[in-house]
């Protein structure tokens, strides 16, 4: 397998109350059928609330999922698309976070040789519970670096993402 250096997928998913999607165009890299995939090593996440002002006493999330099939809503990770997933929780006395709490639950760095993708589109996924969250956005770096497989191996890790 051939691989390339290391580049850098950018990804700013904005976040509200309601389910919202991002789609990340990765056609310039996944070619199924000239054999080249991408292999994902590593996500890092930023949630996004741009200072805005504590929320009411009380608790808050932000969550995300990537995906490599447009979803309706949050998924869980028994879902054979989700590439990585994560939240953000908050808890308040509506004057200082008491808590903060950001956790990975599924990530390709969490996995020895990362994880390929076979389709020229992901999806970010986003929900929040309310400020200050709502307005923000969810902030992905993806590093990512391009393979050759053979092309019954690419049509097939392509096939099995759809």
């Amino acid at each position: 397998m051939a691989k390339s250096d290391s580049f850098f997928i950018r990804v700013s998913a904005p976040i509200s109350d309601t389910f919202e999607q991002t789609a990340v165009d990765m056609g310039a890299y996944v070619d199924a059928l000239g054999k080249s995939v991408v292999r994902l090593h590593r996500i890092e996440v930023q949630y996004n609330v741009g200072g805005r002002p504590i929320a009411s006493a009380g608790f808050g999330f932000a969550q995300y999922n990537l995906t490599t099939q447009s979803q309706a809503a949050i998924v869980a990770m028994s879902d054979k698309s989700v590439v990585a997933s994560g939240i953000f929780r908050q808890s308040t006395d509506g004057a200082s976070y008491t808590l903060e709490n950001d956790s990975t639950d599924l990530g390709p760095q969490q996995w020895t040789n990362g994880y390929l993708i076979g389709v020229e589109q992901l999806y970010v996924g986003t929900q929040c519970s309310a400020a200050p969250f709502t307005g923000g956005s969810i902030d992905l770096v993806l590093e990512c670096t391009v393979e050759t497989l053979s092309q019954s191996a690419a049509m097939a890790l392509a096939l099995s993402q759809q």
